[in-house]
């Protein structure tokens, strides 16, 4: 031996150890019977070789690389889609408006929320597709651009 077994752990290689058998017994490895055995031991190691003999029989863990082929998923949805959806709210509640006016009188109305829906429809349409193309889409009064 070349002596590094009669090292004493500390907590932190302790912690390591019953982190990686509760893996183990999550995987299936391990009875709970052998679990339970293994990190009473862990806690108890006074030495480096106290704990070797504990995760000898299980596999080495594979390096722990993030997946290539998934994107990172962003929190909520974007700023062009929730300008979308507060658009579409106030557009129907308009809508609805209109028509308990138009229920209410025996005249015809004029469908001023045509008005409100339009034109804020439109910047976000060519919003839309300005960001399909690659163009950076303008932030609020000129503000920095959001991002998609």
């Amino acid at each position: 031996m070349d002596g590094t077994g009669r090292l004493r752990v500390a907590d932190v290689d302790r912690e390591r150890v019953a982190a990686r058998l509760a893996q183990a017994h999550a995987e299936g490895r391990l009875t709970l019977r052998e679990y339970d055995e293994r990190v009473r031991a862990a806690h108890g190691a006074v030495v480096v070789a106290d704990l070797a003999p504990l995760t000898a029989d299980l596999p080495d863990l594979p390096d722990a690389a993030p997946p290539r082929d998934r994107a990172p998923r962003r929190p909520g949805p974007s700023p062009l889609r929730a300008a979308v959806a507060v658009w579409a709210a106030v557009s129907a509640l308009n809508v609805v408006i209109w028509l308990a006016v138009v229920a209410g009188t025996a005249e015809p109305v004029a469908p001023w929320w045509i008005w409100v829906a339009g034109p804020w429809g439109l910047v976000l349409a060519v919003g839309a597709l300005a960001g399909r193309v690659g163009l950076p889409l303008p932030g609020p009064c000129g503000s920095a651009p959001l991002r998609r």
